[in-house]
C-alpha cells in the first residue's frame, strides 16, 4: 500500500500568540508520521490565513520559508472560519490523498492525528474527532452545546455531538463535500450527509493556553442559528403552527367575551387588550423575523457570489515548483 500523502489544514485568525507553538508542535507530529511510514513525505501543513490584523501571516509566510512542511494561504479578507476551512479544503484536494482539518488554538488533542491516518489506512472516508469530555468548557457553554446537539437531532439534523471541526477526509468525501454549492456554509451538519465509511475517535479537549477565543456567545449563537436554519425549515413550521394556536385561542376568547356580553357580565378590559395587542405584534415580529432569515439565505445562494478570494497563495506555488523539479529530473534522466 502506498503511503498516502496528508494535508493538515489550519485556518488561521489573529492567532500571533499560540501561532508559532502550533507550528513545532504540528511539525513534529507530522514528521513522526512519517518516520513511522504512515504518511508521505511530501504530506504538508497548510495554514489559512482568514485576513487577520496581527501577525499571523507574516509567521506563516517566514515559517514557510524555513520549515519545508508549512505552506500558507491569505484570504483578501476576513470571511468566517468555515469559509477559510473550506478554502484550505478546496486547495489541499489538488494534491492530498487525505485531509486533516484542526483549529489553530491546540485545544484539540493533535496525538489524535496518528489514530485518524490509522483509521484511514483501514479504509475510513472520514474520520471525526469526538471530544469525550467538556470539562475545560464553562457550565453555561457546555450545557448549551447539550441542548443545541438535543435540539438539531429533534429537527432531523444530522450531527455528531461533541464534534467540532476536527476530522479527517478522504479524497473522495473531499470531492463530494466540494461539490456541494451552497454560500451558507455549516460543515458539521453537510459533511454527515456525505455518506462513505465512517468512523469517530476521542480526546479530551485542552484548554487554550494562549490568545482568546474566537467564538464569543454573539458568535455562537449566531452559528447555532445559521446551522438550524441552513439544514431545517422546522422554524417556519413552527411559526405556521404557533399562529394557527393563537387563532384558536383568539376564537375562544372571541367566544369567551360574546358569551359574557350576552349575559350582561362585561366590563371595560384595557389591560387584557394591550396584552393581547403586544403578544400578538411580538408573534407577528418573530415570525416575520425567521421568514427573513430564510429569505436572507435564499438571497445569497442566489447572487451565487464567490465565498472567498485568496490574496496570496504559497500552497499552489509551491506545487508548482515541486512538479517543475520533478520534470526537469526527468529530463535529465532520460
Amino acid at each position: 500500500m502506498n503511503m498516502p500523502v496528508l494535508t493538515i489544514v489550519v485556518p488561521c485568525y489573529n492567532e500571533q500568540e499560540i501561532l508559532p507553538k502550533t507550528m513545532d508542535e504540528l511539525t513534529a507530529v507530522l514528521l513522526e508520521l512519517m518516520e513511522l511510514k504512515l504518511v508521505s513525505n511530501r504530506s504538508n501543513i497548510l495554514f489559512v490565513d482568514d485576513g487577520s490584523k496581527d501577525l499571523t501571516w507574516n509567521l506563516i509566510q517566514v515559517e514557510s520559508m524555513q520549515n519545508h512542511l508549512v505552506r500558507g494561504i491569505k484570504l483578501a479578507g476576513n470571511v468566517g472560519h468555515q469559509n477559510a476551512l473550506l478554502a484550505g479544503l478546496e486547495a489541499a484536494q489538488k494534491q492530498s490523498d487525505c485531509v486533516i482539518s484542526i483549529d489553530a488554538d491546540l485545544q484539540d488533542d493533535i496525538n489524535v492525528i496518528r489514530t485518524m491516518v490509522e483509521k484511514y489506512n483501514e479504509g475510513y472516508d472520514i474520520v471525526y474527532g469526538v471530544r469525550d469530555k467538556r470539562q475545560t468548557d464553562t457550565f453555561f457553554k457546555r450545557n448549551t452545546a447539550l441542548a443545541f446537539y438535543r435540539v438539531m437531532g429533534t429537527l432531523g439534523i444530522r450531527l455528531i455531538p461533541n464534534h467540532a471541526d476536527y476530522r479527517l477526509m478522504s479524497r473522495r468525501a473531499l470531492t463530494e463535500l466540494l461539490r456541494y454549492k451552497e454560500r451558507n456554509l455549516f460543515l458539521r451538519g453537510m459533511i454527515p450527509l456525505i455518506g462513505f465509511s465512517q468512523t469517530n475517535v476521542y480526546y479530551e479537549r485542552k484548554e487554550r493556553e494562549l490568545g482568546v477565543s474566537k467564538y464569543p456567545l454573539k458568535k455562537m449563537l449566531s452559528f447555532a442559528f445559521d446551522g438550524i436554519t441552513s439544514f431545517s425549515v422546522a422554524p417556519i413550521r413552527f411559526v405556521t403552527y404557533l399562529g394557527f394556536i393563537t387563532l384558536l385561542v383568539s376564537v375562544l376568547a372571541g367566544s369567551y367575551a360574546l358569551l359574557q356580553k350576552w349575559f350582561g357580565n362585561t366590563q371595560s378590559g384595557w389591560t387584557s387588550l394591550m396584552i393581547s395587542l403586544w403578544m400578538i405584534g411580538g408573534l407577528q415580529l418573530i415570525g416575520i423575523g425567521i421568514v427573513g432569515e430564510y429569505i436572507g439565505k435564499i438571497f445569497k445562494e442566489v447572487k451565487g457570489r464567490p465565498i472567498y478570494a485568496i490574496d496570496v497563495d504559497h500552497y499552489s506555488e509551491k506545487l508548482d515548483d515541486a512538479a517543475n523539479e520533478a520534470a526537469w529530473r526527468r529530463e535529465g534522466t532520460s
